[in-house]
């Protein structure tokens, strides 16, 4: 299998149906390959604490990294936090296609608000690995932001998780750090 699909990552994104047409693996061994990814990806998130602190891009790419790994097209994230920057609840709020994901205020600060959230961090992954933000990206951003003005509750950062590559060690973008989170 690893011959046919190079790396653990591409054999993870395999779907059901292909994992059965490699010789030797049936309908019940696909559902256990397929399972055993699912339980890592579980795993990995039994490891953080109860409450994160998310007071860094680089904790919010940690987060939500394994979560999209494997992921085929776009989904966006609305992060709860405390006014000490702890995690209350990471909500998954939609899912896009390949390069584009549809984001509605609405939805980011229902969440928000039912969470008692005093700020929220936003993220989305890239499925093609570049993190770098589209314009679409920043201009949803900047609704959000304004959106989040008028609740008071503040939008911290956006950060895009992608790839490294040899030109681009980091897996992710941060919003802020590029200087994109202003109105």
């Amino acid at each position: 299998m690893l011959q046919r699909y190079g790396r653990l990552n591409h054999l993870a994104q395999a779907s059901f149906t292909e994992l059965q047409e490699i010789r030797g693996v049936g309908r019940s061994r696909a559902a256990a390959i397929k399972s055993a990814f699912l339980l890592a990806q579980r795993l990995a998130h039994e490891t953080l604490p109860e409450r994160p602190l998310l007071d860094s891009p680089s904790k919010v790419a940690d987060l939500l990294r394994e979560e999209h790994r494997l992921s085929t097209v776009e989904h966006f994230h609305v992060l709860c936090l405390t006014t000490r920057r702890r995690l209350i609840a990471d909500h998954r709020i939609a899912q896009g296609i390949l390069d584009t994901v549809l984001v509605h205020p609405r939805e980011v600060f229902f969440h928000a608000i039912n969470s008692n959230a005093s700020a929220v961090l936003l993220a989305h992954n890239h499925p093609g690995g570049d993190p770098s933000p589209s314009e679409s990206d920043i201009r949803v951003t900047r609704d959000l932001m304004r959106a989040g003005q008028l609740l008071r509750i503040e939008v911290l950062d956006h950060i895009v998780i992608g790839r490294s590559s040899t030109e681009r060690p980091q897996d992710y973008i941060s919003m802020r750090e590029q200087g994109l989170m202003y109105l």
